[in-house]
């Protein structure tokens, strides 16, 4: 190992430095093995009285050895490799189960804001619904009382306060989710759960109806 390398993993702690480390050694050891091939070739070659056979030999067991050295730590390295990844693994769950626990809390207050205003538009709808029977109720005396132009026409009305704008839908949302929307904005939607059912037979809206009274009939 060169001292850069030995500078390297004393400065390493997470598992990326420690694979960094490692990809040098890599390096080394790929070098080293290239460098024993030649070596092998000069021992050949000294056998045969092409060079000093001693030093060939000598040369080529320094080369085995700094291999084995390279192997041994590249071995060290990848067992702290691992322990800091495990250890990373460990840090990132706990920060996961902070995090997780942080929106708990904060789903809790939604739900509990949810109930607020869901009681708050309960309590509405019953105070909207008393002053539209009264309405209905007086619209009936007006109607036998021969002044029509009087009534007043609870439909236009709701609709009128109805017609702001809307939030808008995440692109994701669960199953409950979506049909509680749903239901939500029937109390906004005309032809929702708020608009009154017109009689079988009646008009709706200038619509002529398609059973037409006898009265009417040629």
């Amino acid at each position: 190992m060169t001292h850069t390398h030995a500078e390297d993993l004393g400065k390493a702690r997470t598992a990326a430095d420690f694979a960094a480390v490692i990809a040098l050694l890599d390096t080394d050891l790929n070098d080293a093995i290239a460098r024993r091939h030649e070596l092998q070739q000069a021992e050949d070659r000294a056998i045969f009285g092409d060079g000093d056979l001693a030093a060939a030999r000598a040369a080529l067991d320094d080369c085995n050895e700094a291999i084995a050295l390279i192997e041994k730590t590249i071995d060290a390295v990848d067992k702290c490799r691992a322990a800091a990844a495990e250890s990373e693994a460990r840090a990132d769950v706990a920060a996961l189960g902070e995090e997780t626990a942080a929106k708990a809390a904060t789903l809790g207050q939604r739900w509990r804001t949810v109930h607020r205003l869901v009681e708050q538009l309960r309590q509405e709808l019953f105070e909207a619904d008393a002053l539209s029977r009264a309405i209905s109720t007086a619209n009936g005396l007006f109607d036998a009382a021969g002044v029509a132009d009087l009534k007043v026409n609870l439909t236009t009305i709701r609709r009128a306060a109805m017609a702001g704008a809307r939030a808008a839908a995440p692109a994701r949302l669960s199953r409950s989710a979506i049909q509680s929307d749903r239901l939500l904005l029937s109390f906004l939607s005309p032809g929702g759960a708020l608009d009154p059912r017109p009689a079988l037979g009646a008009a709706v809206e200038g619509v002529r109806s398609k059973f037409i009274p006898a009265s009417e009939r040629g």
